[in-house]
C-alpha cells in the first residue's frame, strides 16, 4: 500500500493534470471530450496558464498552514489533493485540497497560527496572479483567436454582446471589493473583456477562483479556518453562538428564490407533484444542514421550517430578491459533514494584541473576497 509521500505527489500530479485539462477548456470555451480539435499539446499547454496560478495558490495555502503547524510542533500531513476533473461537465479540475492534523491541539494559540496561516499565504498570491492578469491584459486578437466572429463587430465586439440574448447558456463571475479595487486601478479600460469572455482569461479565472476560496475559508464556522480564528478571538462560549448563527444565515441566503408562494397551486398536476417532491426533498435538505446545531432531531426540523417559511415571505413580498444556490452544498458540507461547533482547548488564555489584530485583517480580508453572487 503506498504511503506518504508517495500518494500526496501522486494526487498532486494526477491533479496537476486535471486543472490543466480544465483550464484549457475555460480558455478555448470547448470540451476535450465533444469537440475533435480539442486534442493537442498546443491546447494542454495552454491549460497551464490556468493550472500553475491555481495551484500555486492552493498549494500556497495548505502550505501555509503545514509550516505553521511544524512551527507549532503539531503533528501534520502533507497537503492531499484531489482531482476533480469531470469530462462532459465544466470543472476546474480540483476539489481543492487539505492537510490532516494528527494530533490533538491544546492551544488556542496554535489553533489560531494554523489557521490564519494558510488563508493569509494564499490571498496573497490570489492578489498577484489576479493583479498581473489585469495588468498584462492582451490585446482583443486574443479574444478574436477563441472567437473568430467577432472580428465582424470592427472591433466593438462588447457592443453586439451587451445585446446578445444569452439563454443562461454563459457564465459570468461575482465582483468582490478586492476585484473591483484591482480591475480599476491596473486595468487598461479599452481591453478589459466583456463579462460573458472573462472565463477565458486564465490568470483572471485563476486569480478571481483564489480569492473566492479565500473568502469561503475565512467563513467565521465550524472548524474552517475562519472559525479556527474567530473561536481564538472570542472563545468558545461566544463561537457557539455565533457559528451556527453565520450557517443559518448562509444557508438562509443560499435558497432564497428556490420556491415562490406562485409556485404553488391547488390544482393537482404532474408537474405540481414533481415541484412538491423537490420542495420536501428541500426542507429534509435545510433539516440536514442543521441537524448538528441541535441534540433534538425536533428543533433541527423547526428551525428549518422556519427558514423556508422566511424565504416564502421573501418570494411574496420582495419577489425579485434572490440568493445563491451554489453556496448550499457548503452549508451542507459545514452543518452535517464538518460540525458547526468548536473543540475546546486546555490552554484558554487570550491571544496577543499581534494575534488579534491579525484575526481582525483575516475578517477584513473576508469581507473585501467575498462575492454574495460568485458563478452565474
Amino acid at each position: 500500500m503506498l504511503k506518504s509521500p508517495y500518494i500526496n505527489i501522486i494526487l498532486f500530479v494526477v491533479t496537476f493534470i486535471t486543472t490543466t485539462l480544465a483550464g484549457a477548456e475555460w480558455i478555448y470555451g470547448k470540451s476535450f471530450f465533444f469537440q475533435s480539435d480539442m486534442t493537442g499539446w498546443a491546447e494542454f499547454k495552454q491549460g497551464l496558464w490556468f493550472s500553475i496560478p491555481f495551484l500555486g495558490f492552493l498549494t500556497t495555502h495548505e502550505f501555509g498552514h503545514y509550516f505553521m503547524a511544524k512551527i507549532r510542533k503539531i503533528d501534520v500531513t502533507l497537503p492531499y489533493y484531489i482531482p476533480g476533473w469531470f469530462v462532459v461537465l465544466t470543472s476546474i479540475g480540483t476539489f481543492g485540497a487539505f492537510i490532516k492534523i494528527k494530533e490533538k491541539i491544546n492551544s488556542k494559540n496554535d489553533y489560531f497560527d494554523i489557521g490564519i496561516a494558510g488563508p493569509l499565504a494564499g490571498f496573497v498570491v490570489a492578489v498577484v496572479v489576479l493583479a498581473c492578469g489585469f495588468y498584462f491584459l492582451p490585446t482583443d486578437d486574443y479574444i478574436y483567436t477563441i472567437h473568430p466572429e467577432y472580428k465582424n463587430f470592427q472591433g466593438n465586439y462588447r457592443a453586439f454582446l451587451d445585446t446578445y440574448q444569452t439563454n443562461g447558456e454563459i457564465i459570468t463571475l461575482g465582483k468582490s471589493l478586492i476585484y473591483n479595487f484591482l480591475e480599476g486601478k491596473l486595468a487598461d479600460p479599452s481591453l478589459i473583456p466583456h463579462k460573458y469572455e472573462i472565463t477565458h482569461y486564465p490568470l483572471i479565472l485563476a486569480g478571481f477562483l483564489g480569492l473566492l476560496f479565500t473568502a469561503l475559508n475565512l467563513l467565521p464556522i465550524g472548524q474552517l479556518d475562519g472559525g479556527h480564528i474567530l473561536f481564538a478571538l472570542i472563545g468558545k462560549k461566544a463561537f457557539d453562538v455565533v457559528s451556527p448563527i453565520f450557517l443559518v444565515l448562509l444557508v438562509s441566503y443560499s435558497g432564497l428564490g428556490m420556491f415562490k408562494l406562485t409556485d404553488f397551486t391547488m390544482a393537482y398536476s404532474e408537474e405540481q407533484g414533481t415541484l412538491l417532491l423537490q420542495f420536501l426533498f428541500f426542507v429534509y435538505f435545510n433539516y440536514l444542514c442543521f441537524s448538528r446545531i441541535f441534540d433534538k432531531k425536533l428543533n433541527s426540523l423547526i428551525l428549518a421550517l422556519a427558514v423556508i417559511l422566511i424565504q416564502l415571505s421573501f418570494s411574496k413580498y420582495l419577489p425579485e430578491v434572490s440568493g445563491y444556490s451554489g453556496f448550499l452544498a457548503f452549508g451542507f458540507l459545514i452543518g452535517r459533514v464538518l460540525g458547526v461547533y468548536h473543540p475546546e482547548t486546555v490552554d484558554s488564555k487570550p491571544l496577543g494584541i499581534t494575534r488579534k489584530i491579525l484575526g481582525w485583517i483575516a475578517i477584513l480580508i473576508f469581507i473585501i473576497c467575498f462575492s454574495p453572487n460568485p458563478i452565474n
